[in-house]
């Protein structure tokens, strides 16, 4: 298979270059191993195998032991790699003392923060690491997967890079079952599987749209906040990405105030949502607009420029798909699954734009060939191009 460059490779090496630690997070199969193997460590622990992660959880001192014994030998600082630390999150304890004590420089990996987030009194090494996270494959990093695969099949390096497609439904499929095995079932945060499963379902086909909770509780047959701890655990296992709402606004008073949630890779949505690969036009173009809110998290999350992606929906009329929000400036984006955009497609841009004095333009990404002026502020641009809306 075939290695695609990361834009994070960079900043990690200056980030190690520093002498500063990183914690890595990124769903399984994004790529967090493959790009680790490009750096060089001094000791490499893989909590992923349950024989070392059992020897740790019985000695958490092994690891203090460990990088003293080898910066005795090397007389220098140790890089040590730590692989789904989120496993044996006792180890933290030891990696900030190896830390504070300039004896060690961590990378520590990790598929979920669930146990890290919601332990009660994990160390999550406030101010001794520098955060990333890790996602599927973005357009910048890799063009060469056509529009339609990406909706279809997504973007997890392993999946896409080198498979036939037969291959690649079958991964898919694979993927989500090892997710509610190892992810659900091994770490015991659901007790009703079968639930769960079920909820895993709806949740991939409402992708992208507005939650209701009460829905999805009728639906399956739990509680409103079993539901809303079933999203925690997506959120918690980076299988979901949770948008929230525009709330605020001079003149209309029911905007809406619930979430949506986009699966952070279109494949595995649509495995998991059990649907074929035959989709009507409707689902396609509604997928296109998920590829783009995710794009633009992703670039957002990279420029770490304090940009967040929200949506703004009024139920009595106007919605806008997604909105950058930075240092209290709206951007209004709309998507549409067209190649000629018509100014009927920017009249919910236009509402945004006089409803709100700190939103000076807006956008309208589509499958048009070029850049598209469609009013004095308001732009048609093709997908292609949306890195410039967050630079």
């Amino acid at each position: 298979m075939i290695y695609i460059e990361r834009r994070l490779e960079k900043e990690i090496r200056r980030t190690l270059e520093r002498k500063k630690s990183v914690l890595l997070f990124g769903a399984r199969q994004t790529g967090k191993t493959t790009m680790m193997n490009r750096f060089r460590f001094d000791l490499s622990i893989s909590l992923a195998q349950l024989k070392v992660r059992l020897k740790y959880e019985q000695n958490p001192q092994l690891l203090m032991a460990e990088v003293e014994k080898t910066y005795k030998k090397l007389n220098r600082i140790v890089i040590v790699l730590i692989d789904e630390v989120q496993k044996v999150p006792i180890l933290l304890d030891a990696v900030q003392d190896l830390i504070d004590r300039q004896i060690g420089i961590f990378i520590l990996t990790g598929s979920s923060a669930r146990k890290l987030r919601r332990g009660p009194s994990v160390n999550l090494l406030p101010g001794r690491v520098v955060a990333f996270h890790l996602d599927p494959l973005t357009y910048q990093e890799y063009a060469d997967i056509e529009l339609e695969n990406r909706l279809l099949y997504g973007a997890l390096p392993g999946i896409v890079l080198g498979e036939t497609k037969p291959n690649r439904e079958e991964d898919l499929y694979s993927y989500v079952t090892t997710y509610l095995e190892e992810e659900v079932r091994a770490e015991a945060i659901v007790r009703n599987l079968g639930a769960f499963g079920r909820f895993l379902e709806l949740a991939a086909s409402e992708s992208g749209k507005i939650v209701n909770f009460s829905k999805l509780s009728q639906e399956i047959g739990v509680s409103v906040p079993t539901i809303s701890s079933y999203y925690e655990i997506l959120e918690d296992c980076l299988i979901a990405e949770r948008i929230e709402p525009i709330t605020v606004s001079k003149t209309r008073k029911k905007l809406t105030r619930s979430q949506k949630y986009l699966f952070f890779d279109l494949g595995v949505r649509r495995a998991a949502a059990k649907e074929g690969l035959r989709l009507p036009r409707e689902i396609i173009a509604h997928l296109f607009e998920q590829f783009v809110g995710l794009e633009l998290i992703r670039m957002a999350r990279f420029a770490g420029s304090g940009a967040r992606v929200r949506f703004w929906r009024d139920p009595s009329g106007p919605e806008v798909d997604w909105v950058i929000e930075r240092n209290g400036e709206f951007t209004p984006v709309e998507v549409k699954w067209t190649d000629i955009p018509h100014l009927s497609d920017v009249k919910n841009i236009e509402i945004f734009l006089r409803e709100y004095k700190t939103a000076n333009v807006g956008y309208l990404v589509c499958r048009a060939e070029r850049a598209a002026q469609m009013s004095d502020r308001v732009s048609a641009i093709p997908w292609q191009e949306i890195d410039s809306l967050i630079t």
